[in-house]
């Protein structure tokens, strides 16, 4: 039950600013923003869970306070993931609530409520220095890549191109799945494709020439198989066995499937999301700039990108090496 001192009953508002209450205005919330078809539809399961929340406790969003938004927040915290049946994370937490702030701020734009409930409220603490997703060090992106050149079966050659997109260019699996045959390109003599990232902001990007031959590879089989050109495919870049768009799911099993058969220890904990993890680590310990590593994966905010590289805490990367050559080559022998 919500707090005993703040009995927030729910009633309808004398003054709505849309006709049907909370539900028009997620879709509004959401329609005003720039997103992927996956982040619209993870935000609009994170405000539907407050929402129920809410009706379940008969308390009116509309009227919610921080007190709320907190006996919320400890709910959750005893919850159990769907697929996981463990409790939810201090980081899935966080960013549920950090979904309905952004509700409760447009919902302000619009004059509905009088102040943003969840700005007051008590947020998890989520470690920027520390992500929990397991990641794969360069020769297990090898062994893994092995696999899927080893596999067999109908998909086999669309499954080299799913993985040769995720490791080469440490795309998010929603980012992933949401590509179209019409987004492959060529850009100043580049192979490139474009997309829509995180934020609805539009990307592009450059596609090495592994990654190029195992897609026009998967691509050729395609059009193979349905009697036309490869220029006259559409729709969906990565489809089913039966035509359908890959989903998620599908690509999450697949990666754990070609790790368990490439002998990776930590297969049953990986996710596509560990070959982002490992672009961004092997990039750094390539050399190639901090800047470069956050333009390729999106990123707003470089300690976002910083999450990401594993071995940023080596010691063979400390600047005090590169100081101390520095001054060597100044004084003289």
């Amino acid at each position: 039950m919500p707090p005993s001192d703040v009995p927030v009953r729910y009633r309808p508002s004398s003054t709505p600013a849309l006709p049907g209450g909370p539900v028009d205005f997620t879709e509004a919330w959401l329609a005003n923003r720039r997103l992927s078809a996956h982040t619209r539809d993870a935000y609009r399961r994170d405000v539907t869970g407050w929402l129920t929340w809410c009706a379940d406790h008969g308390i009116d969003p509309l009227r919610a306070t921080f007190l709320h938004v907190n006996a919320y927040a400890r709910a959750l915290e005893t919850t159990l993931g769907a697929r996981t049946g463990r409790p939810l994370t201090p980081a899935t937490i966080a960013r549920r609530m950090s979904a309905v702030s952004s509700w409760y701020d447009f919902l302000l734009r619009l004059r509905a409520v009088e102040v943003n409930p969840v700005a007051g409220a008590d947020r998890p603490h989520v470690d920027r220095d520390h992500s929990a997703t397991v990641g794969l060090t360069p020769q297990e992106v090898d062994a893994l890549l092995a696999a899927a050149r080893a596999d067999t079966g109908p998909t086999a050659v669309r499954n080299q191109a799913v993985l040769a997109l995720l490791a080469d260019l440490g795309l998010r699996v929603g980012e992933l799945v949401s590509l179209n045959v019409d987004d492959l390109g060529v850009e100043r003599g580049h192979r490139s494709v474009r997309f829509v990232g995180k934020g609805g902001r539009s990307r592009r990007r450059a596609l090495t020439p592994g990654t190029a031959y195992a897609v026009d590879a998967y691509l050729a089989q395609r059009a193979a198989g349905q009697g036309v050109p490869v220029a006259d495919l559409t729709g969906p870049l990565l489809v089913t066995a039966t035509g359908g768009r890959l989903d998620r799911h599908s690509v999450f099993r697949l990666v754990r499937r070609l790790a368990r058969a490439a002998g990776i220890p930590a297969w049953a904990k990986l996710s596509p999301h560990s070959l982002r993890h490992s672009f961004a680590t092997t990039a750094r310990a390539e050399g190639v700039p901090l800047e470069d590593v956050q333009d390729a994966m999106g990123h707003a905010d470089p300690r976002t990108t910083r999450r990401y590289d594993r071995d940023r805490h080596n010691l063979d990367r400390d600047p005090a090496y590169v100081i101390w050559a520095a001054r060597s080559r100044r004084t003289p022998g």
